[in-house]
This record gives structure tokens, sequence and C-alpha cells, in this order.
């Protein structure tokens, strides 16, 4: 594991699930910095995705865990930011391949749709996987709009 340092964020529909994600990330020996939300109270994923991306970006973190109902509208959001490559994740081989191709910085998580022992073998097989550069790079390269 190459990382020590993590940030999360999550609405009011991924709030249980960062809860649990967070204990377990700790487990490993990372150090969790949580954007919020909370509680479980309805509120708004851009007002905790935004400052978790900005972390990520400016390094303060290795990289981030964003979880939403459907991961769809945290994802959306944490991608507009320029430096952030993030991969909505429902499976353990989406990660690993989100990390192994496109060198995904952020881990986004369908929190209504998968289990708390799947949202763990993702989030593993996110920390666990090394981008395997070569030809994968240029394509990365062209993200960012210029």
């Amino acid at each position: 594991m190459q990382y020590t340092k993590v940030g999360m964020a999550a609405d009011h529909a991924g709030y249980e699930l960062k809860e649990v994600l967070k204990d377990f990330l700790s487990d490993l020996g990372l150090e969790v910095i949580d954007f919020g939300t909370h509680s479980t109270e309805s509120t708004d994923y851009a007002d905790w995705a935004h400052p978790m991306a900005s972390a990520v970006e400016n390094n303060e973190v290795d990289f981030g865990i964003s979880v939403c109902g459907s991961g769809n509208g945290i994802n959306m959001t944490v991608n507009k930011h320029q430096g952030i490559r993030a991969a909505l994740c429902w499976n353990k081989e989406i990660s690993e391949l989100a990390r192994l191709h496109n060198d995904a910085n952020v881990c986004s998580l369908p929190a209504r749709f998968i289990s708390t022992q799947v949202a763990k073998e993702i989030v593993t097989a996110f920390i666990n996987t090394t981008f395997e550069g070569g030809r994968h790079m240029a394509r990365i390269e062209k993200i960012p709009c210029k």
C-alpha cells in the first residue's frame, strides 16, 4: 500500500457506508480526513465533494473516496475538478481497472447498490492497485480541458 492519507466525502445516502469505510481504512493504518456529511440528515453532496476533491488536487490527501446513493451525483461533482480522475466503482474489477488504466485518484461508490462487504473489496482493490502507465499515460494526459 503506497498511501497514508485518504479524504472522504458523502451525502446523507452515503453517510452510513462512509462511516463503515472510515473505520475500515483506519484499521488498515490510513489517516482519514472526513469532509462530511456527519449525519443522515438530508444534504447536498456537492457541499462535501468539492472540499474533498480540492484536497486531492492539492495533495493534502493521497486519494479520495466519495459516496452517495447512486454514486453518480458525487462522482460528477468531483470530476469537475481538473486534477481529479474519479471512477464510479460498483465491483472490485472496475476499481482495479480504474487504477490500473486510468490512474484514478477518487473512488466513487453507490451506497444504495452495493453491500458493505463489496464496498470494502472495492476500496481494498483501489488502494492496492498501481497505475500501469505506458500506453495509458498518453490517454490520461488528454483528459484535462486546455
